[in-house]
């Protein structure tokens, strides 16, 4: 059963838009319809895949996808370049 929850601003509102999706396999960050992140373990790791045509969307996007990750867009396209992030079709 899926739990979709919004993401919230440095002030504690709720972000309109900007979801995280809770599978039992996996978790989501969705803007808007597209979903740009995906999380989950295996064995015992933490794969992260970006969808490869929406990750850096936009400047609202990439803010809620850092939130998500956490970590920055440079630290983000350091792990893309190193394998250490996957680039796959989310949508």
């Amino acid at each position: 059963m899926s739990k979709v929850s919004n993401m919230t601003s440095s002030n504690g509102n709720k972000v309109a838009n900007q979801f995280i999706v809770f599978e039992s396999d996996a978790t989501y960050f969705q803007s808007y319809q597209t979903v740009i992140a995906k999380t989950c373990f295996e064995d015992g790791e933490r794969k992260i895949f970006l969808d490869a045509d929406s990750w850096d969307y936009s400047v609202t996007t990439s803010k809620y996808r850092n939130q998500f990750l956490g970590i920055d867009t440079k630290e983000t396209k350091r792990r893309i370049k190193t394998g250490e992030i996957q680039l796959i079709n989310l949508n």
